[in-house]
């Protein structure tokens, strides 16, 4: 099991501390591989899995096409658009509802632009859990009606992203639901770190020289260089890899963050940019990820809609993948940061592919979509529904 022998608080977030050695880390070619081959360094007691969908065990993808393209020769895609609902959420969704499943839980929540509501949508219902989605008022109807046909009660906040999420952690302490918000809940992290490891291992045990990744909230980030730095300490790796993080030009308060500058109104304008899944004016653990990149020796930068849309393009001409806008904001990122001189075309780099697009057979279930900024309007919702 993985025995967890504290945590720190470190730029606002829990990180989940194990007593850390090499027989932590899975024999290599032994076990499934699946997120749940490392539960030596997830949270988790021993016993059966419960959680019913197939986790992690994502590709990594040589593209050579791509590689050609870009002039990369060591370019890897880790496409995260192969699990149950197409995006890297479903890893922190499986490893907090396998929590609540293990403490008797019936109903987990949480706040998104989109894909972390799906993802909780989809792994509640085959769980059977009751699931409860808090979404900006400008939530795609497509995503709306994902989450209603799986049987989620979805919660539209006037106020925005930031105030759902708010709203989503007080019903939690209200209800006592399942929390599942990003940054907040330290097991979204935990199971998000899993990538890197899968990296590792897929790599033939050998760290990339660069891993880049979007950038909204910020713990897919943050959690890559947790993974990275849990092999080292696990003292089966000897060095981290540089971080590189990418945010929509429309929305980056981090990247300006990180050059020391003010961003210009036109730069924090979510519903300005295609990649709403990155849209973030107030990244739950921004601290963290600018910690990560500076430490590593990585970098931020900023795309334009035009180059995440050509980045979509590239990755289904050259590669065969699939990806939403945000899903492709690491391969503009990347074309970016060669520009920019930030990376080497020689080195080895890892691209995280974070989702693809998918649509809703039909329309929202409207009897489960609900304007609300405050509790009682929860409450009101659910009418005689248990809380």
């Amino acid at each position: 099991m993985g025995r967890v022998t504290g945590s720190v608080r470190t730029s606002g977030c829990e990180w989940l501390q194990y007593d850390y050695g090499p027989g932590l880390v899975p024999e290599e070619g032994l076990g499934a591989f699946t997120m749940w081959r490392y539960r030596h360094l997830l949270p988790m007691s021993d016993g059966p899995v419960a959680y019913p969908l197939p986790i992690g065990g994502t590709p990594l993808l040589p593209a050579p096409a791509l590689r050609a393209a870009l002039g990369t020769p060591s370019l890897w895609l880790k496409d995260e658009t192969r699990g149950p609902t197409a995006s890297n959420k479903d890893r922190a969704t499986a490893l907090v509802i396998e929590d609540g499943l293990r403490h008797g839980l019936d109903t987990i929540t949480t706040a998104s632009t989109g894909n972390a509501a799906v993802a909780t949508a989809f792994g509640a219902a085959a769980a059977g859990m009751r699931a409860a989605i808090f979404v900006s008022i400008d939530c795609q109807e497509d995503k709306l009606g994902l989450m209603t046909q799986a049987g989620a009660w979805v919660f539209q906040v006037p106020d925005g992203y930031a105030a759902a999420v708010d709203l989503s952690r007080a019903a939690v302490e209200e209800f006592g639901w399942v929390d599942r918000n990003t940054g907040v809940n330290p097991l979204t992290t935990e199971a998000k770190k899993t990538v890197a490891l899968e990296v590792w291992e897929q790599l033939g045990r050998r760290m990339p020289d660069v891993m880049i990744a979007p950038v909204g909230d910020g713990p897919t980030l943050a959690a890559l260089e947790k993974g990275f730095a849990e092999l080292v300490a696990c003292g089966v790796a000897a060095s981290m890899p540089r971080l590189v993080g990418v945010q929509a030009r429309a929305c980056q308060p981090l990247v300006r963050a990180w050059q020391g500058t003010d961003p210009a109104p036109d730069e924090l304008d979510p519903g300005s940019t295609l990649a709403d899944g990155i849209a973030v004016l107030r990244p739950a653990i921004g601290d963290a990820v600018l910690r990560a990149v500076r430490s590593s020796g990585g970098a931020m930068v900023a795309v334009s809609d035009s180059e995440l849309m050509d980045a979509v393009g590239l990755l289904a001409s050259t590669a065969g993948v699939g990806a939403e806008p945000a899903g492709a904001a690491s391969l503009a990122g990347l074309r970016s940061a060669l520009r920019e001189g930030l990376v080497d075309g020689n080195e080895s780099v890892v691209v995280l592919v974070t989702g693809r697009e998918i649509k809703a057979a039909g329309s929202p279930s409207r009897g489960r979509v609900a304007v609300a900024d405050r509790l009682d309007d929860v409450r009101e919702a659910f009418g005689r529904v248990p809380l």
